[in-house]
């Protein structure tokens, strides 16, 4: 009997075009990320007002030279009635639409209009893209440590610990992150930590949408004495793992330029910079 061929593997799309494509599916059609979370459109903008502990910002813009100023204007209006700060997470490849005769503007000139409304930009990170099934799933340990999965909340201490020492993170909000994800998210997220006995070493997030093709890894970190034992590629592989099990074919990673070599050695690509503009309430 014949064996029927065998269906042939996507065609892997060039950097241009998986840029659109994440553009549309995790910037234009994002969903709220956690418990309590709201997105709303406004102008050619969304943003999302986070839950108690959840992330509060501008996702995604395509707004034109002509509206850009009141939609700003907008955007910190409401988080200054909410007594938050916010971020607007600005792409390198994001553009000022040209309006009334008016020529456009590339990224630069909306960074210079948030730094006029009183954002502050942080440290430019690079977005990194991997085909999940293609990476490695098996990257081996130092002896004597392994890799757990939380189930428990209770178990949100091991991330927060190690957050404090990688980042210096506040753990109380690290941990309420970790337990919102292990109570209200447990079938479209994995939680990981690297253990030497009960000592956390290393940790990793990976949040998914059901039916969704992107899975952002977030909060890799580890403890500075752990460095440079291959705790954080292990990490990267497990999770690269369970996304391809969940049908999910890329994973994206906003890499620090600590990460972006290890992430480059392991298969991903950079897609586009991003630069977090961070609007805080003036004090008192």
């Amino acid at each position: 009997m014949d064996t029927p061929p065998r269906a042939a593997a996507p065609a892997a799309p060039s950097p241009d075009e998986l840029r659109a494509h994440y553009d549309l599916r995790m910037r234009r059609q994002a969903r709220p990320d956690g418990p309590g979370a709201v997105v709303e459109r406004v102008g050619e903008s969304l943003r999302q007002t986070g839950g108690a502990e959840g992330w509060d910002g501008v996702v995604w813009s395509g707004l034109d030279v002509g509206e850009a100023d009141a939609v700003i204007a907008a955007h910190v209006a409401h988080f200054a009635a909410l007594g938050r700060s916010f971020e607007w997470k600005l792409y390198g490849h994001d553009r000022l639409r040209p309006a009334g005769g008016r020529p456009g503007e590339d990224a630069e000139g909306l960074a210079a209009r948030l730094r006029a409304a009183g954002f502050v930009a942080e440290p430019a990170e690079s977005l990194m893209v991997a085909d999940a099934g293609r990476l490695e799933h098996r990257v081996p340990l130092p002896g004597g440590t392994r890799l757990h999965r939380l189930t428990r909340p209770e178990e949100a201490d091991l991330v927060a610990e190690v957050h404090q020492a990688a980042f210096g993170d506040d753990r109380a909000r690290t941990r309420a992150r970790v337990r919102d994800l292990l109570t209200d998210r447990a079938g479209s997220s994995a939680v990981l930590v690297v253990l030497d006995g009960d000592r956390p070493l290393s940790a990793g997030r990976l949040e998914w949408e059901e039916g969704g093709e992107f899975a952002g890894l977030w909060g890799g970190g580890t403890v500075p004495a752990a460095r440079g034992l291959g705790l954080y590629r292990a990490l990267v592989a497990e999770r690269a793992r369970i996304a391809a099990a969940q049908g999910v074919r890329w994973v994206q990673v906003d890499a620090t330029d600590r990460s972006r070599p290890i992430l480059e050695r392991l298969g991903f690509r950079t897609l586009t910079t991003t630069t977090p503009h961070v609007w805080t309430p003036p004090a008192g």
